[in-house]
Formats: structure tokens, C-alpha cells, sequence
């Protein structure tokens, strides 16, 4: 990997922290970003605050914090284009898949964008 790849992705992960500890209050303790043709995959672990740790102890609370993190996350950033992001990799946003494992405290997420950000010419579409 180059090494301006591999700042890049160190510098979309620190957008990733900044932007959900704006959005939401707590971004993710540990991230891991990986650009794959025109997705950028994410890797966080520590996302989940304090309280939200609480509220998943019951069945009701797990579904409260999983429907929070995966689709109003999504609703998010369709709502708040993440400008600042398109600008670093130099492509449009299209969308956010996600999903979390509430025991484990990690998420996945695939930020899409509308051609290819690592430097290949073929593009893979969803």
C-alpha cells in the first residue's frame, strides 16, 4: 500500500471520529479504514457511549440502540451530505450500509461513492 493511500485512509477515519462525535455525541475509540475500489470500509470498535451500554441490558433497549445506530445513522448522513469526506477522496457520496454488534461494540460501516477512490480504474457497483 502507498503510503499517501494510507494517509488518506488514516485522514477519513479522523473524519469518521469527528463527525459522529458532532452527530452523536461519542465517536468510535478505535478505527480501521480500508478504501476498496469505490467503498471506503470502516472497522470501529468503542462506539457505544456509556449509556447506550446500559439501555442494551434489556431486549427493548437493544432494539432502541440498533435501530439508532443503523438506520437513523444511514438517515444521517443522507440528511448531512458528509462534504468534508467527498472533498478528501475527491468523489460524490451516494450512500452508507451499516451495521453493529451491540456485544462486542463494533461497527461496519461501507461509505459508497459514485466512482472509484483508490486509485483503480474498474468500478464495482451495488
Amino acid at each position: 500500500m502507498s503510503e499517501s493511500l494510507q494517509k488518506l485512509e488514516q485522514n477519513f477515519a479522523n473524519l469518521i471520529r469527528a463527525y459522529r462525535k458532532k452527530q452523536i455525541g461519542k465517536g468510535p475509540e478505535k478505527i480501521k479504514v480500508t478504501f476498496t475500489r469505490n467503498w471506503v470500509v470502516a472497522h470501529m470498535s468503542g462506539c457505544l457511549s456509556p449509556v447506550e451500554s446500559f439501555i442494551t441490558r434489556s431486549e427493548e433497549g437493544r432494539n432502541m440502540i440498533l435501530h439508532a445506530r443503523t438506520h437513523m445513522i444511514k438517515e444521517l448522513y443522507s440528511e448531512l451530505t458528509p462534504t468534508d469526506m467527498e472533498q478528501l477522496v475527491g468523489a460524490k457520496f451516494i450512500k452508507l450500509i451499516t451495521d453493529v454488534d451491540l456485544e462486542k461494540d463494533e461497527v461496519v460501516s461501507i461509505f459508497v461513492f459514485e466512482q472509484p477512490i483508490d486509485g483503480t480504474e474498474d468500478m464495482f457497483s451495488i
